[in-house]
């Protein structure tokens, strides 16, 4: 067997074992990365709604464009593994009426 063979036969084992360390590296940043990614998104789309549900609390309703906005948010806060903290605010946030002094449109009119 030649020299060339000898390398190669301890080359290619040796390549691939590297190539699988620096794959399995770059996996385990992926996940620690998309886990961050998530749990900021998390917290951003949580001040979102606590914010939304100070300024509409105060108001004393939530229009309809709101509440939908504040459902979208819940439901990808829930997708993104919720432990449902915002549950309750979610269920005080949709029980504001829609329009002010729980009037509905062509009331004043």
């Amino acid at each position: 067997m030649s020299v060339y063979e000898i390398l190669a036969l301890l080359g290619i084992p040796a390549l691939a074992a590297t190539l699988a360390r620096l794959a399995s590296r770059r996996i385990a940043e992926a996940r620690r990365d998309r886990g961050a990614l998530e749990r900021g998104i998390q917290a951003l789309l949580r001040a979102q709604m606590i914010s939304d549900f100070n300024k509409y609390g105060e108001l004393g309703y939530a229009p309809i464009y709101a509440r939908e906005n504040f459902e979208n948010c819940w439901t990808q806060y829930h997708a993104l593994g919720a432990n449902g903290v915002m549950d309750d605010l979610h269920a005080r946030f949709m029980s504001l009426p829609t329009e002010p002094n729980g009037q509905t449109k062509g009331e004043n009119e």
